[in-house]
Formats: structure tokens, sequence, C-alpha cells
């Protein structure tokens, strides 16, 4: 089982908390000039409850881990969907690390599906789904 730094149980609540904000991000309608008495629900319903976990936060979180958790983060996303293999873990970390060119936080925030790759590496390191333990259902 590759090691990782960063507690699996901090990052199954990482992965749960990146599925809150990507799923905010995903609910502004794309036709500006409907009416929004005609629709359901007003487009921005779901962006302005009160205590909403913000992208900003986010970005703050993955902003105060340090250097090797962060490339920790980027070599699970790689991992995750599929670009470097579990058996080079060490490795892939040391590239994350070396080929930092933008803030971390935006590159990873930049995959849509970032939750889904975090827990399909957490997945393949050995360290179980959302639930320490317990295999994830496909």
């Amino acid at each position: 089982m590759a090691e990782l730094s960063i507690d699996p149980q901090y990052l199954r609540t990482l992965i749960v908390k990146v599925r809150a904000v990507m799923g905010k991000e995903g609910t502004v309608a794309p036709d500006g000039a409907s009416n929004f008495t005609d629709d359901d629900a007003p487009p921005e319903s779901l962006q302005v409850e009160p205590g909403d976990l913000t992208r900003e936060e986010l970005v703050a979180e993955l902003r105060g881990l340090s250097p090797l958790e962060q490339a920790e983060l980027v070599a699970l996303l790689w991992v995750g969907r599929e670009d470097a293999e579990v058996e080079e873990w060490d490795a892939t970390v040391e590239r994350a690390s070396e080929r930092r060119e933008t803030p971390t936080e935006s590159y990873l925030l930049d995959h849509p599906l970032l939750a889904e790759y975090w827990l399909e590496g957490l997945t393949k390191l050995g360290y179980g789904g959302l639930v320490s333990g317990v295999e994830e259902i496909a």
C-alpha cells in the first residue's frame, strides 16, 4: 500500500467538500434570458444557502496544505484518472511536485470530476472508499 502523508479520513472529508462545491457551481442556468417565475426554481437557489461551503473556502483549505500534501493530491488525481499507476506512486508524487506551474488549488479545481478521481485513486491505493474499509459499489 502506498503511503500517504494526508490522513485518509481527512481526504474522504475533502472529497465530500469538493463534491459540494462542484455541485453548487453546476447550478447556474445556461439561458440568461429565462423568466425565473416560469422555472421550477430560480437558477441561483442552490448557491445562496447560508452556511454553504464556497469555492473560496476550499481554495483556502487547499492552499493551507503542505507542498507534499498538495503534490499527493495531484498524484491522486492522476492515479484516479489512470494517468499514473499505483506502483509508481512515489515517482508520481515527485513528478507532481516538480511540474507545478500554476497554483495547485487552481489546477485541481479545474477538473470537474476531481472528487471522483480522488475517490478512485484512494481506492486504488488500498484505502477503501468514502467509508474506511468499505468497497465502493460500482
